[in-house]
């Protein structure tokens, strides 16, 4: 007798092998549900809409792609690193990390870079990053803090080198299309469109001193879009992106450039020389009280001329004091106004002056004795 065992196999249920029969049950439950329910919007049958065509685009609109195609390769994304102290309660050690960033761009084949002097302050070392995401380390050329101007310089191949053709600020037009091409919030190749809103308009500096004859437009301008062109219709550059006016911080419509007519003056200056100095006339103004209390009640009054200065060159007069110099002789010759502006008093002379660089020709309005006279000076450097 043999004894053996019976194998009985069992299957379980699968879902998958019922596909068929849930298409059916599913698609008889949408069909009652559009007979009973026509209204619901429900339609099994739906298929993707056909696409209309485009059609060309709007010459403005062609215009403006074109301009970011040819030019986005001449903007750079810029950010620094900067030495930072760490403290524990066991040590403290000194780490380089991650700092600041902003937008700069190509100023010549030779490897200049353009940029405001804030985004790079206080950094350790600066990197460079191209569209094609190419990045360089820089080495500062130069900077000029009172126009919040800087320039880079890296070592890169020229055929990655496209520098922006040089446009004019004084010619501008309030109304006038702008664009801004820069690295908004880290977002690099960011494009943003807007007009001149005004002209005129003055800012301060990272050093407090004031800035001239700024552009103000609505194209938006972010943290990050600082170093950035503004360029006109023409892709020619008209400013440097360096500030917005916000209780927020982020774009509010009110952004601002340094015009190109400073920057084409500061940056050549700067690749020469490292620095532009701050533009004067060489000459010792008396104090507003001093001035006060011996009768000279506008204007700024000369104390004394530098030897060897622009002031002497020119042939302004300090004042002449007796050997004790408790005694006026002679009072020196008063500015009363630079270029046609009025100075109130001698305070106003520096901030005057700011508007100008280094070799600018000024015409001075002086009083001397009871005269009015008026004096060409060639500005010099007071550093």
């Amino acid at each position: 007798m043999e004894f053996g065992s019976k194998r009985h196999s069992f299957s379980q249920p699968s879902l998958l092998g019922n596909i068929p029969f849930l298409v059916i049950i599913v698609a008889g439950i949408a069909a009652c549900l559009t007979l009973m329910y026509p209204e619901s919007g429900f339609d099994p049958s739906a298929e993707p809409r056909l696409i209309t065509p485009r059609g060309d685009l709007a010459a403005d609109e062609q215009s403006t792609i074109e301009l970011f195609e040819r030019l986005s390769s001449s903007v750079v994304y810029i950010h620094t690193t900067a030495l930072v102290q760490k403290r524990s309660p066991f040590s403290m050690s000194i780490q380089e990390e991650p700092f600041g960033e902003g937008s700069g761009f190509v100023w010549d084949d030779e490897g200049h870079i353009v940029t405001n002097a804030h985004v790079i302050l206080d950094a350790n070392n600066i990197f460079v990053r191209f569209s094609d995401q190419s990045s360089y380390q820089a080495k500062l050329v130069g900077r000029a803090a009172d126009k919040d101007l800087a320039v880079l310089y890296i070592d890169a191949p020229k055929s990655k080198l496209n520098p922006i053709a040089i446009g004019e600020s004084s010619i501008l037009k309030v109304g006038q299309k702008v664009f801004a091409i820069g690295n908004p919030f880290g977002f690099d190749q960011s494009l943003s469109t807007g007009v001149v809103s005004a002209l005129g308009r003055q800012i301060e500096s990272i050093k407090g001193t004031p800035i001239y004859d700024v552009i103000q437009t609505d194209a938006a301008i972010n943290p990050g879009n600082s170093g950035g062109p503004l360029l006109d219709s023409a892709g020619r550059l008209i400013g440097v992106n360096t500030a917005i006016k916000s209780t927020s911080g982020s774009s509010a419509g009110v952004g601002f450039a340094v015009p190109v007519d400073t920057v084409n003056t500061v940056v050549p200056v700067l690749i020469r020389r490292g620095s532009i100095g701050r533009p004067g006339l060489g000459v010792m103004i008396a104090p507003v009280p001093l001035a006060r209390r011996i009768g000279v009640t506008r204007g700024g009054l000369i104390d004394s001329v530098v030897q060897g200065s622009a002031a002497e060159r020119a042939g302004l007069r300090g004042t002449r004091v007796d050997a004790t110099r408790r005694t006026i002789d002679k009072l020196g010759d008063i500015i009363l106004a630079i270029n046609g502006v009025e100075i109130r008093d001698s305070r106003e002379i520096p901030n005057e002056l700011a508007r100008y660089n280094v070799g600018d020709d000024v015409v001075l309005t002086v009083l001397r004795d009871d005269d009015l006279i008026e004096v060409d000076v060639r500005l010099q450097s007071l550093e």
